[in-house]
């Protein structure tokens, strides 16, 4: 009996697998291209902000630059409201728009739909033809097969407990489940070992191009003894979030 739970098993375990052994392979070649220097690229605070923590970071970013130059207000309730309806930029111009004619909106759903504006996209999109960045296609393949792969490894786990328990006590049907089973058990979690070293880079908004950038950039331990605290504010939000703030109004309604 415990047999018909071991074809399921290992079917899972190779498929799971081989997809993700066959999503890095695509990854690997598309980071053999050679990078461009930063210096070609532009590395700005958004670009910073991106490589550190993707659409949403950069979000985050633009609505605590705008609030502190007073082009918006973040109530801890959870609205946005406009106050200059002017943007300086093509991204503070979207949001602006995203927030709509009404000049006030939930900070939640906001965030959400600027996320996914193409003006935030195109900064991940020039990242990622500079080599900086891990395009978002090989990011999203290679977080679903690396779930895959994990699921496969319960599944596993779940049919050899079925199978012990199904066996029938002294005939050597459970150290039979045990030794086959180990099987596909090895090679899941070999491939998720596998995965955590080579893989994982695949995973993160940077490519390793973009870690080195993201290296370089410094966040005084003190903002407020800084010769320009705003631009150190900012620094500290591009690289760690909304946890960087000191002021726990401006946290709370980002939090929401």
């Amino acid at each position: 009996m415990w047999v018909l739970l071991l074809i399921p098993a290992c079917a899972a375990a190779a498929f799971s697998c081989l997809q993700l052994v066959r999503v890095a392979t695509r990854a690997d070649l598309l980071d053999g291209f050679g990078p461009r220097p930063p210096e070609a690229v532009g590395i700005g605070l958004y670009e910073t902000a991106y490589l550190a923590g993707g659409p949403g970071r950069v979000v985050e970013l633009a609505l605590v630059l705008m609030a502190g130059r007073g082009r918006l207000h973040l109530a801890h309730t959870g609205w946005t409201t406009v106050v200059d309806p002017r943007g300086r930029s093509r991204l503070e111009r979207a949001l602006i728009e995203q927030i709509g004619p009404e000049g006030q909106c939930r900070t939640g759903p906001l965030r959400a739909s600027l996320a996914a504006h193409p003006t935030v996209r195109e900064i991940g999109d020039r990242l990622a033809r500079a080599g900086l960045a891990t395009p978002e296609t090989v990011r999203r393949d290679t977080s679903r097969a690396v779930r895959q792969v994990r699921m496969a490894l319960l599944l596993c786990v779940l049919l050899l407990a079925a199978s012990l328990a199904l066996a029938a006590p002294g005939t050597g049907d459970a150290s039979a489940a045990i030794a086959w089973f180990s099987l596909p058990l090895i090679l899941t979690c070999g491939t998720l070992l596998m995965a955590r070293v080579d893989v994982h880079t695949y995973t993160r908004f940077a490519a390793p191009a973009g870690l080195e950038v993201l290296r370089t950039a410094r966040v005084p331990r003190q903002l407020g003894h800084t010769r320009d605290p705003e631009q150190a504010l900012l620094t500290a939000v591009a690289m760690v979030g909304p946890a960087a703030l000191t002021d726990e109004r401006l946290r709370a309604a980002l939090r929401t």
